[in-house]
């Protein structure tokens, strides 16, 4: 199994034996289960389908439900693929941080906080104009275009849009601490998301393609 799905539950910091403070993320992992082994010959591809994010099962639709059943596995709302590994799995099995160790390096993905819509100025970092001489359009992204050719605004001209709320990967993180009894994943640094988001951890893929 290349990952789990955990849910992230703050930054707080941890200290080394030199009295050393590092930043990390507390992230909660509890079992998740196996619903579906899919192969190559009844799928056209290979990959293992685990479930997360418990619901209560009288809130789960009929077709997802007797998914779950099929496999014995428990009131999950969401699930999720991931490649298939060498070790041998089947429907109702679960994987847990127990996959992990103490100091590996792991990738994590989730999306970022969103901010809603915003101007020039907080999405894209523009200085604006001078504040002075009665000028009130310090915030504004200024001209677009030009005036006859090409007559048009450039594609991926910077303007105000949606911000956040992006697929994000962070790369090469370290796992400091492992909790198995708590399945809590102690990560040094940051990764996206706010509080109580889903995100997904991913060994690191090594040379040859093996994780």
């Amino acid at each position: 199994m290349s990952g789990i799905m955990a849910r992230k539950l703050g930054m707080t910091r941890v200290f080394t034996e030199d009295g050393r403070a590092i930043p990390v993320t507390v992230l909660e992992a509890v079992p998740n289960p196996v619903v579906q082994v899919k192969t190559v010959e009844t799928d056209g591809y290979s990959a293992v389908q685990v479930g997360y994010w418990p619901k209560k099962e009288s809130r789960l639709n009929k077709p997802h439900k007797g998914h779950l059943d099929k496999a014995g596995v428990s009131s999950v709302s969401r699930v999720i693929e991931f490649p298939a590994s060498s070790e041998e799995v089947k429907a109702g099995d679960s994987f847990t941080v127990s996959m992990f160790v103490p100091g590996e390096k792991v990738n994590v993905t989730g999306l970022t906080k969103g901010k809603g819509f915003q101007g020039v100025v907080k999405r894209h970092g523009f200085s604006g104009f001078d504040a002075t001489h009665g000028y009130h359009g310090k915030r504004i992204p200024g001209s677009i275009g030009q005036c006859a050719t090409p007559g048009r605004v450039w594609k991926n001209k910077k303007m105000p849009g949606q911000t956040g709320n992006t697929k994000r990967t962070i790369k090469n993180l370290e796992i400091v601490q492992i909790d198995a009894e708590k399945n809590l994943l102690v990560i040094k640094g940051a990764v996206p998301g706010a509080k109580n988001g889903y995100l997904m951890v991913r060994k690191q893929i090594r040379s040859g393609g093996e994780s």
